[in-house]
């Protein structure tokens, strides 16, 4: 270690930056800047004016983005996973968290959190815009359901999906009021028309004013984001530079994986090739048991969950949609551990298995291709019954406990029955 080695050791709030600077003499002093551009400008010249080697805060929310932006490029930057470096339960103050952080920097125990480059946090910044959106739409489809419903107006039985062409037309007819038999009548789907009288049933149930008010504010509403889904799809579309374009047709290529799924995906692990393997992969998306070990006892408890919520939430989407596919390795996976384990077990577990493989696949380079499940039956060989009597088969008939008698017709061949 370097005997005139300084740090910098920063808590970071929302309102402010709470500053330790400790040398390897035991030297320390303390300041706080607000959490602004000046301040993080004046925090910059002091790092500058001290000679610390090493910056080191936690990745506390999003407040320390600003920070990170405005330090990466001149001064070696730590960013500390809040979790790991929880200092001993006592007085907690900011000014000692701040000489905490400091102290385990000067003495390199802090593991570097995984920063994604600029590009890659834009890119993934676009899809979790695009999922919060998506959660909206889910928020707005509930809440019609609920107007609906307290209507006495109850479309779910009869239509598959009341979002759907069909849906929206009867929904449509009931905000503006319009007549039942002109709405049943150009209902696109001659499947849905062919159940006009229990749809027409129905709609003679009339919504209050108040109820109709909502109801076309939701629906507005509806459009409004379904615009915003796709506008922000096809920003993603034109962000994707050439490689990741390719491994979003090799993420494609898997059972349960679809192109938005895929691209969620993708922004959310980053670089594949910063993990030397897929069980470091899985790890870090929080897909691994919990481990405890003491005097050679192991006891293995529920996921982790450390890592991504949402690349979490984006596979075990994927391994439901796989579970259900026919005929593939996925499906016979999920049946042979919900089975024994149960289905959420067999989920979660299917999620990992998928990440693993779309490790294997990108970083070879290759497609998924599903293995043969169907194994080889041979023929049975062709088995050649030996000529008998007669007599010695009607024995043994009538050993094996059936009744040899002659047709009613006379003829020659004989009936068994068993008795």
């Amino acid at each position: 270690m370097k005997e005139k080695m300084k740090v910098c050791g920063i808590d970071v709030h929302k309102e402010f930056l709470q500053v330790c600077i400790l040398s390897r003499s035991g030297e320390k002093s303390f300041h706080r800047f607000r959490h602004t551009h000046d301040g993080i400008l004046a925090l910059k010249d002091l790092v500058s004016v001290e000679q610390c080697e090493q910056v080191a805060f936690e990745s506390t929310g999003i407040y320390w983005h600003m920070l990170y932006l405005a330090l990466e490029q001149d001064i070696p930057v730590i960013v500390a996973n809040a979790y790991q470096i929880k200092s001993i339960p006592g007085r907690k103050t900011d000014i000692k968290d701040s000489e905490w952080i400091a102290q385990l920097a000067l003495n390199g125990l802090i593991k570097p959190s995984r920063i994604f480059p600029r590009i890659d946090r834009e890119f993934r910044d676009l899809t979790r815009n695009r999922e919060v959106l998506v959660r909206t739409r889910t928020t707005v489809k509930n809440r019609i359901h609920k107007i609906l419903d307290s209507s006495g107006i109850r479309l779910k039985p009869l239509l598959k999906d009341i979002f759907g062409k069909s849906g929206r037309h009867l929904l449509n007819g009931i905000v503006d009021q319009a007549d039942i038999d002109s709405v049943l009548s150009t209902i696109p789907s001659p499947v849905v028309k062919r159940r006009s009288d229990e749809i027409k049933e129905i709609l003679n149930q009339v919504p209050s004013q108040l109820q109709l008010h909502v109801l076309r504010m939701q629906l507005s509403l509806l459009d409004e984001i379904d615009t915003k889904i796709s506008e922000i799809d096809a920003l993603i579309v034109r962000t994707l530079v050439d490689e990741q374009r390719e491994d979003m047709v090799i993420c494609a290529s898997v059972p349960g994986i679809g192109s938005t799924a895929a691209v969620t995906i993708l922004a959310e692990i980053g670089d594949y090739r910063d993990f030397p393997s897929a069980d470091r992969l899985a790890s870090w998306a929080g897909l691994t048991p919990s481990v405890y070990q003491s005097a050679d006892k192991l006891i293995t408890g529920k996921i982790t969950k450390r890592g991504s919520t949402h690349l979490r939430w984006i596979l075990v989407q994927a391994a439901q949609a796989a579970s259900r596919s026919k005929n593939t390795v996925f499906a016979t996976f999920f049946h042979r551990i919900a089975y024994r384990r149960g289905r959420h077990k067999a989920i979660v577990a299917l999620a990992r298995k998928i990440l693993c493989i779309l490790w294997h696949l990108l970083t070879h380079r290759e497609r998924y291709s599903e293995p043969n499940l169907m194994k080889k039956v041979r023929s049975p060989r062709k088995v050649v019954l030996p000529d008998i009597p007669l007599d010695q088969a009607v024995s043994l008939l009538l050993k094996a406990g059936y009744s040899i008698f002659k047709p009613e017709s006379g003829g020659p061949n004989l009936k068994g029955v068993r008795n």
